[in-house]
């Protein structure tokens, strides 16, 4: 189904000279991803949305410029006057909508993982190379927030010597209601939804090494539900690659105070940390408790800089410029790894990659 919502042109007749963008799912993230493409991202144009939700087609309506709204993902894709699609739909469909938007001649952007399955990673990778001139690449947006950029040029320029450990985490705000129980069946596992953010940095501020041997472990420690699906609300794990380097990763669902992600690299001359304190503002709070700061209370408030400065590094590339992102490539060694750690907290036992 197409609801008509305006027309789909860019006005003054320059729409060729816009990445005319149709973003797929419109849940919380998604959201936000549509909200700055209509308005934050230079050279983009939000034309089109899709949701097989009634509510979320109603919030596009009411919330976003004109644009068609579709209730089916291959009626998008038909969509001529759409240059590129935004994936932001459920972790199983990503490497089938990859390829189908592939095959529709449309640029992708499509949030992590690339897949859960290692396999369905390398199939995508292979299609992706028969359509070289199109852009695709997977939202691992850490790699654009201010100070994750700034400690990579830091320590690719030599400021503490040989960079030989990352320690890294994603922690979330507790949920009392139950989301990432409802999560669950689809979410890959707690490895495969946070964590690979963390492998990621990783690998991108280590110079991508290749994996070789990796360990994890986990409890539930509040959300008993997670049990059913064989994941956890706190993981912690060690990834060794084939140089003799190392990360540490640690993940949770369960803090108290906010999102507290962040990230370490210990090197031959020193080290640096991304995120250690992750407060809300530079306001600080005086009083009969001590001294404090509200923290972040999503990942979106904690990143949203990078979520923007994504969006806007993929139309660039899209419209000319060189990727800047994640490639498919990383997001394949990205779940790899994910999936060994999934591996190993099921066994209790190394996994060799």
């Amino acid at each position: 189904m197409t609801v008509a919502n305006g027309a789909g042109q860019e006005p003054g007749g320059k729409g060729k000279q816009s990445v005319r963008v149709g973003v797929v799912g419109l849940g919380r993230l998604g959201r936000r991803h549509a909200q700055n493409l209509a308005y934050r991202v230079p050279g983009a144009r939000l034309v089109a949305a899709c949701s097989p939700l009634d509510e979320e087609r109603t919030w596009a309506r009411d919330t976003l410029p004109d644009l068609r709204l579709y209730d089916d993902y291959a009626a998008l894709l038909a969509d001529t006057t759409v240059d590129a699609v935004w994936l932001v739909t459920p972790s199983a469909l990503h490497a089938q909508q990859i390829v189908d938007a592939l095959h529709a001649g449309k640029h992708v952007f499509c949030e992590k993982p690339l897949s859960l399955d290692v396999a369905e990673c390398e199939r995508v990778l292979a299609e992706a190379a028969r359509y070289p001139h199109l852009q695709a690449t997977i939202g691992f947006m850490r790699r654009f927030d201010p100070s994750y950029r700034d400690a990579f040029n830091k320590v690719r320029d030599g400021a503490i010597g040989r960079p030989f450990l990352v320690r890294s985490q994603t922690c979330d705000w507790n949920d009392p209601d139950g989301f990432f129980v409802r999560f669950a069946p689809t979410s890959g596992g707690i490895f495969l939804d946070c964590t690979v953010h963390d492998i990621d940095v990783a690998r991108w501020l280590l110079g991508k090494p290749r994996a070789k041997r990796v360990f994890a472990s986990g409890t539930v420690a509040l959300h008993e539900g997670l049990r059913e699906f064989g994941d956890v609300d706190n993981g912690v794990a060690i990834c060794e690659f084939e140089d003799g380097r190392l990360a540490v990763f640690y993940a949770s669902r369960t803090m108290a105070h906010g999102n507290d992600s962040g990230s370490e690299v210990i090197g031959t001359a020193g080290a640096l940390s991304i995120g250690r304190n992750p407060r809300l503002n530079r306001v600080e709070i005086l009083d009969a408790h001590g001294v404090r700061n509200e923290c972040t209370p999503t990942f979106f408030e904690r990143f949203e800089d990078a979520f923007l400065a994504e969006a806007q590094a993929f139309v660039a590339a899209v419209r000319g410029g060189a990727q800047t992102g994640a490639s498919l490539a990383d997001a394949l060694e990205a779940t790899r790894i994910g999936s060994a750690l999934r591996a190993s907290l099921a066994s209790g036992e190394a996994v060799t990659l």
